[in-house]
Parts: structure tokens; sequence; C-alpha cells
């Protein structure tokens, strides 16, 4: 097929985040001109525009949380904080001409298959047809709310971290934080810098790690201003770092989880003087088994006079407060729900249905799966960006969504010189995938006795169970033998 017939998809992309960003910026290099966003909010940035509470920050070094074409002079700290990463999105955004592209305040409500298209039709009514439909809809946006006896019943303030009402007052006031994950280690240290009181509800204490947040000058930012490159090289130094450290540390590489078990386990002897609490934050389980919490203000905050450790269990909650399992009611003007979201929701509540009209629920009944974490069987031409398997593990996520794209777009470009109209998934592939996954999940630390949003409802870790570059290397070409291709 000569260069002038190289034919132009219309593709129709869910969510204005990182990802959905990526997606346009690189599918407009490739040629491809017909591209729609569809953004639920009226603004872009996904997890960075929803979390807005105090203290929120990346727990990734910042010069590696930006995309590899567009480093970022303008870091304040070594962890970025949510509304600086907010406005490298936007910036970004605006940069390559992604934002007239978006359509805001227009949530997907059904997408339907046939014929080799997609038929999406949105909360404004309005209808759109594509070649390719892919979400970007992100893995932590559906706020997950504990199932406690009472909650309804509070008097008080309460909203979820991801809800987070400013017109609220904080200042003297007796505190509730329920969670001890990422984003309470975040949360619980600013609102003790103000309440008058803060119990902090713990089911089950966190494994934490010191990184020191380095704060960067203005005369830092001036030379990366005109030294990009030195920016580039951070980059890749940082991660390099990460996957040595971190990534190989919960795969179960031995050198490195024996590196990453000791600077936790010194960080909460060093750092928590009283036994008797230090016990309280001890975890029995294996460092990794739950996402390590990069942290270096949580142990100095707990300790405070005015902070309050309740490891007893929540036996219900009443008008004024939170009555725990030893009978004490904890009094509160306020109560903070970090909690957590629901991992294995991805696109869903939406209406989607592939060939000869079966659901993604009928499909996902089951187990929720994805070959290569990208496309599910009887979807065709679907893609679910950082779907099931994408390696979370305390790795900078923008990565993974650029190594995704462009398996996608290799995809995409071969639809475009004819190879094929129509790409489904074969159900065996899947399966073959499945296999490899599990195979792979023995010797990690997910499955080292703890209860984890890494784990699926079978209990299976939805992660990738072997190394950084192993999942580079497997997702430099796709492997067309596992689809079912087709043309019309």
């Amino acid at each position: 097929m000569t260069k002038q017939t190289v034919r132009d998809p219309k593709v129709v992309i869910i969510g204005a985040g990182m990802t959905g960003i990526l997606l346009a910026i690189e599918l407009e290099r490739m040629g491809v001109k017909d591209i729609t966003i569809l953004e639920k909010k009226n603004d872009l940035g996904g997890t960075w525009r929803e979390n807005t509470y105090p203290g929120v920050a990346c727990d990734i070094p910042a010069h590696m949380y930006t995309y590899s074409f567009a480093p970022n002079p303008e870091w304040s700290h070594r962890f970025a904080h949510g509304n600086e990463i907010h406005t490298y999105f936007k910036r970004v955004s605006d940069e390559y001409k992604v934002t007239p592209k978006i359509h805001f305040n227009e949530a997907v409500v059904e997408a339907h298959y046939q014929n080799g298209k997609w038929t999406t039709k949105t909360s404004k009514g309005q209808t759109y047809v594509s070649d390719f439909l892919i979400s970007a809809t992100g893995i932590l946006h559906h706020p997950a709310k504990p199932n406690i006896p009472g909650l309804d019943s509070f008097k008080g303030k309460c909203f979820h971290t991801a809800e987070w009402d400013h017109s609220v007052s904080l200042e003297g006031k007796r505190i509730g934080v329920i969670g001890t994950g990422s984003t309470a280690a975040q949360v619980i240290p600013e609102m003790i810098k103000i309440g008058k009181k803060v119990s902090v509800f713990q089911r089950t204490p966190q494994w934490i790690v010191k990184v020191p947040d380095t704060i960067y000058t203005e005369e830092d930012k001036r030379k990366w201003r005109k030294e990009p490159n030195v920016l580039k090289r951070f980059h890749k130094w940082y991660t390099f770092a990460v996957e040595q450290t971190f990534s190989k540390a919960v795969i179960g590489k031995k050198i490195p989880h024996l590196l990453m078990s000791f600077l936790c386990k010194r960080n909460l002897r060093t750092s928590v003087k009283d036994p008797i609490l230090r016990q309280k934050l001890t975890p029995n389980y294996r460092v990794g088994c739950k996402r390590v919490i990069v942290n270096s203000t949580f142990y100095d905050a707990i300790q405070k006079p005015n902070a309050d450790l309740v490891t007893e269990g929540i036996e219900r909650i009443t008008d004024n407060g939170v009555i725990t399992k030893d009978g004490k009611l904890h009094e509160l003007d306020v109560l903070i729900l970090a909690t957590g979201f629901h991992p294995f929701h991805f696109m869903r509540p939406m209406d989607l249905t592939g060939e000869n009209g079966i659901s993604i629920e009928t499909v996902w009944k089951k187990k929720v799966q994805a070959y290569r974490s990208l496309f599910i069987p009887h979807l065709p031409n679907f893609v679910l960006m950082l779907g099931p398997n994408t390696p979370i593990g305390n790795f900078s996520v923008i990565a993974m969504s650029e190594v995704q794209t462009k398996y996608v777009l290799k995809i995409i470009n071969d639809w475009r010189n004819g190879k094929f109209d129509v790409i489904d998934a074969k159900e065996e592939a899947l399966q073959r995938f499945a296999a490899y996954l599990k195979k792979g999940m023995a010797g990690t630390v997910w499955l080292g006795g703890c209860q984890s949003w890494y784990l699926d409802p079978d209990g299976d870790p939805a992660m990738w169970p072997y190394t950084w570059s192993r999942w580079e290397k497997e997702m430099k070409t796709p492997d067309y033998q596992d689809f079912h291709l087709t043309t019309t």
C-alpha cells in the first residue's frame, strides 16, 4: 500500500488524564488526525485533578514522573506536590495542542461495537463513531467507602480524601482518619498540624521507607531551564534506581528485597521511640506485600501529643464519633475516609458491549483479565490502557503508559496500512498469558500474607511478576498470532 493510501482512523479516547494526553500526542505524531477525547469532568489531569487533599504528592521522584519527551525544570520538590503535577499536565496538553481535542463534562454512558466500528454515546447525548476505542480512565478513580455500620449517621462532616471538602474548617477540630495507606500517610501529618486531636483508625500497619524530600531552589530551576539534558539524565538515573531497588524487591529478587526490608525496619526502629507505639506500627507481613509507602513525615506526626493511633478495630459509627470494639467512643467533629479506591472497576460502570452484543460484565464475570494488560477478547478494536497486570509496584505510571502506547501505536499503524480492519485478542492467548503470570507470582512478595488492593477477588495479584526490563522487551512488538485479524 502506497503512502498516499494510508488510512486515517477515527480514534475515541476515554479520559483526559496522563495516559489520554499521551495517546493524543503520540497518535498525532504518527499522523492520525481524527482524535476525540471524552472527559467526564470540567478539567484534565485525572488523579491529579481529583486528589486535592492537604499533603498530596507523588511518591515517585518528580524528574522520573514526567513524559520522557517533556522534562520539567519547574519542580519545587524531589517528590512533586499534586498541584504542580496537575499544572505540568495542563501545560503539556496545551503545548502539544491536545486540549482542543478534549470534550469536557462529557462522560461516556455507553459504547457498542458493530461491523468494525464503535459507537459511543455520552452524558450530553452526543454520539461518536470510531474505528478504535481506547479507555484511558486509569486505575484509581472510583473512591472506595468503608462498609461500616452507622457511617451515614455521623452528624459531623465526613468525606473521602479523593472528594476533599475544602469548605470545612479543620483548625482546632477533633479529626478522625480511617486508613493508613499511602494517601493517609500524607494527609495525617497535615491534620495533626492543625487539629485539636487526631484519631487514626488503623486496621493494618504499613511498611514505610524514608527518602528525603529535597527542596529545589530557583537557582536549580534556572540551571535546568538552560540545560534540559540534565533533566533527561535525572529521568534515566531515577528510572534505573527504582527499577533496581523497589521493582526488583517486590518480585522476590533477594538482595533488593533484603535492602528494602532493612531500610523499612530501620526507619521504624529509629523513628518511633515508644516501644508500645512501635509495636502497633509493626506489620506482620513481608516488606512489599502491600505497596511500600515512601514518606518522611508520618512517624514524626503520629508521635505528637495530639495524635492517637487506634488499633482496636471499629465496631460502628454514631452521630458524634466512632465506637471501637473495646466499647470506647472516640468523639469527632470531622471524619476523613482514606480508604482507597476500587482498582478493578476500570472503565465501568459504562455500558460496554463487543461482538454479538456481549457485555464487559459478561466477559469479566469470572475474572478481570486482559491480554498483555491491554486487549480483552470479544471487544475488537478496543484497548484498555493500564489494565490488569500492568506493572504497578512503586514505579512511574507514566513510564508504563509510554511502553503500552508504543505497542498500541504499532497496531494502529498496521491498521492504517491495511494489514487488517479488525483486531481481537484470542481467548486462548489470554489464558496462556494468565498462566505465564501465575507461574511468575510464586516468588513475589505480594503473596506474603497481607490483604492488599493489589489482589483481585480470587486473591491473585493483578501485577507483573517479572522485571521491568523483561516487560519492556516483551512489549516491543505485537505477536499477531495471539489475535484474530480480519478484513471487512
